[in-house]
């Protein structure tokens, strides 16, 4: 069998930027209409969603799929909760560590594998505590001494 090809669809670089990512899992997304038609064409956000287990079963919450353009009346919602396709023992492991104090499951990716639409998700743990900000006054001051001392080695 030949390697299947990976398209990227979405990131979420704020899940890997706000969490320590520990686990990461593969799953499928149950999908309906035309909402793969959008996809195809890229059109998704997983920046501020989130996995949440009910009754033995994962759903991912604020993933934002575009109606489809073209679509009529089987466009659905953008931000419906959609169930994600994995084992049980799957599930169950992850909603163990859940129970467990500071552990979250976060959406970092979604892609198509062959014809397939998949979601890595990652088992995190304990939100960074420094603020973006922070890093971006420190990146400016750091691009400024370097501006300085090549000023004063070129004068």
């Amino acid at each position: 069998m030949g390697k299947e090809s990976i398209k990227m669809i979405a990131n979420n670089k704020k899940a890997r930027h706000d969490y320590f990512l520990e686990e990461l899992y593969e799953a499928g997304i149950s999908l309906h209409g035309t909402e793969v038609k959008s996809l195809r064409m890229g059109k998704c956000s997983i920046k501020e969603s989130f996995i949440h287990i009910e009754h033995g079963e994962a759903i991912i919450y604020g993933m934002h799929i575009s109606p489809y353009e073209k679509g009529n009346i089987f466009n659905r919602d953008p931000l419906r909760p959609k169930k994600l396709l994995m084992h049980k023992n799957e599930i169950r492991k992850l909603e163990q560590k859940i129970k467990e104090k500071g552990y979250t499951i976060v959406p970092v990716e979604v892609y198509f594998k062959g014809s397939l639409v998949k979601v890595q998700i990652a088992l995190a743990k304990g939100k960074k505590l420094y603020d973006k900000r922070n890093d971006i006054a420190k990146k400016d001051m750091r691009r400024e001494t370097e501006r300085d001392f090549k000023v004063r080695n070129l004068g």
